[in-house]
């Protein structure tokens, strides 16, 4: 049987290019067309020489390009919902980058977001988080592949609001400048983050929607508070969780609600220290760190991803797997 050929839409971006790398060195797939907005003619390897990729960049054409089995979209919330319509018309299997398919509520997503151009494909995606989703995923034909911050937040967060461990949360995100993405501006200019640390988009965060719903979704109707914060590093994300649980926590019954949520999990590293993003750096691997706090009664969780990867582009491929019939570990590295 042929290998499945995937269509990378938005390969110029640093999410596209890594999902391009990874499928051009899968060993069941293999690299479709590669497009770009703002690229087109030059080749993936000059943009992005350690990926190694020499594929050349081409102008999105649905009706050159759509004759694939499946395709990555990585475009910016509201423009990719209509080329990812344009891919599920033609049969296509799709994850989409963006958020313009994780909120189910086109009212949230319209306040948080822009207006969506095709509500109908609302509610009809798999949300992408592998290891809370598993078997919605396998069946999908569209997934939303989550944004890096929820999934750091949700992988931390899960077992407690499954156990009805979660009163009151807030989710404290240090991140790389990665995830502003390729256009440099002003707050993610190198004068401006180097040797210095700050927050953003405080109460204002696209994602605390995203984080909201999916922790409703798991047993814990909580709103969050959320707070991202910039670091001087390029890519790595750390996010620290302090909850409160109705009740407190023994250590050793965390330990085991952890251990039982996540056995067998090829991608989830529970650690008995401080977790650091140097650790999953271009992995797709969540290194996890949950604490007892017996002097406040509190909870403390600590996740650690790469934010282009198991934030993005690796979960990508990891869902392209399950969603294609193949091992989920298929083409990323352990």
């Amino acid at each position: 049987m042929a290998e499945p050929r995937v269509l990378i839409a938005g390969a110029s971006g640093y999410a596209g290019a890594i999902a391009a790398r990874l499928v051009d060195r899968h060993p069941r797939l293999a690299l479709g067309p590669v497009t770009s907005r703002s690229d087109v003619g030059r080749r993936l390897s000059d943009l992005y020489p350690q990926h190694r990729v020499d594929a050349v960049l081409e102008e999105l054409d649905l009706d050159r390009h759509a004759g694939v089995e499946a395709a990555i979209v990585a475009y910016p919330h509201g423009a990719a919902a209509p080329v990812v319509a344009g891919l599920r018309e033609r049969g296509v299997k799709v994850v989409d980058l963006s958020a313009d398919f994780r909120l189910t509520d086109r009212a949230v997503y319209e306040e948080w977001y822009v207006p969506h151009e095709t509500p109908e494909l609302l509610g009809t995606a798999a949300y992408g988080l592998t290891e809370l989703h598993r078997e919605a995923i396998r069946g999908a034909d569209l997934v939303a592949n989550p944004g890096c911050f929820p999934t750091a937040a949700l992988l931390a967060l899960a077992p407690l609001a499954r156990a009805g461990l979660i009163d009151g949360v807030v989710v404290d995100a240090k991140t790389g400048v990665s995830g502003a993405g390729r256009a440099a501006t002003d707050a993610t200019h190198f004068v401006s983050v180097t040797e210095n640390v700050k927050p953003y988009k405080i109460g204002a965060h696209r994602h605390t929607p995203e984080i909201d719903q999916e922790l409703a979704r798991l047993g814990a109707p909580v709103a969050t508070t959320f707070v991202p914060h910039l670091l001087p590093i390029d890519e790595g994300e750390l996010t620290s969780c302090y909850v409160t649980p109705p009740a407190p926590v023994a250590q050793a019954d965390l330990d085991a609600l952890y251990a039982d949520a996540y056995a067998g999990e090829p991608f989830i590293e529970l650690v008995n220290d401080a977790p650091g993003v140097r650790e999953v750096r271009e992995t797709n691997y969540c290194r996890i760190l949950a604490h007892a706090e017996e002097r406040t009664g509190r909870v403390l969780v600590f996740a650690a991803i790469d934010n282009l990867w198991k934030g993005t582009s690796s979960q990508a491929i990891q869902n392209l797997n399950l969603m294609l019939g193949f091992d989920e570990t298929e083409g990323l590295p352990r």
